[in-house]
């Protein structure tokens, strides 16, 4: 009875070692996440969430100017999360035929634009609450954090203009 145990556990192992021989068609780019571009869009993730998670959990739907703030900072980090996942996975070099300098440079500067008009209407939205409350707070740190992504995203339009600039 303790042979037929080994030998299954050999067999299992067998089994294992042949898996780690086969490739897989996704790989991990560890250099993307270190990479100033990679750094930058983590940054533009993890502040776009806080705009949004902060907006969303108060009455926003009562100040209209805040429906705007939520739109650009939802779309814009469900996007970010896109192009994240795509230079994780190494996308970029899987398909070539993709313009990826181009995509990101109007992707990033469309982005600033967009979040820049963002910011200013959360921090006009600002006066609409009361001061002390939940929404008061909530609306003050969401504006800090648009600022912030919008220079994000600002500095990576920079990048990506240097890098389209070169590619030419």
């Amino acid at each position: 009875m303790e042979e037929n145990s080994e030998s299954r556990t050999t067999a299992t192992a067998d089994n294992g070692s042949n898996s780690d021989s086969s490739t897989s068609t996704l790989a991990y780019d560890k250099l993307f996440v270190c990479s100033a571009p990679g750094l930058l869009t983590l940054l533009e993730i993890v502040f776009g969430l806080l705009v949004w998670m902060l907006i969303g959990g108060t009455e926003y739907l009562q100040v209209p100017a805040l429906v705007w703030v939520m739109l650009v900072s939802v779309v814009c980090w469900v996007l970010t999360i896109c192009l994240l996942l795509v230079g994780l996975v190494s996308g970029r070099t899987r398909f070539p035929q993709i313009p990826w300098n181009t995509l990101d440079l109007c992707f990033n500067s469309v982005a600033a634009s967009l979040y820049t008009t963002a910011a200013v209407v959360d921090a006009a939205s600002i006066t609409q609450a009361i001061r002390g409350r939940h929404s008061y707070n909530s609306w003050i740190v969401s504006t800090i954090c648009a600022f912030l992504v919008a220079i994000c995203y600002a500095v990576s339009a920079c990048l990506s203009f240097r890098s389209w600039k070169n590619q030419r």
